[in-house]
């Protein structure tokens, strides 16, 4: 008897929303294709992704300068 091969995992792209596979055969993993890995390190790299957070000292230090 043998065990039948597990079902592969699929996600939503993080960039498109289109149902991808997330296994090692798909290379873009979480996302679809090179291109939609490239917008989002593109947009990491535009520092278009931020979290939000309180002011620090520092910055209330420096507005008032």
């Amino acid at each position: 008897m043998t065990t039948p091969a597990p079902r592969p995992i699929e996600v939503a792209c993080p960039t498109c929303g289109e149902t991808t596979v997330y296994a090692a055969s798909n290379a873009f993993r979480p996302f679809c294709s090179a291109r939609c890995q490239g917008q989002d390190f593109g947009a990491w790299a535009n520092e278009a992704y931020r979290v939000e957070a309180p002011p620090s000292s520092e910055d209330q230090d420096e507005a008032e300068r």
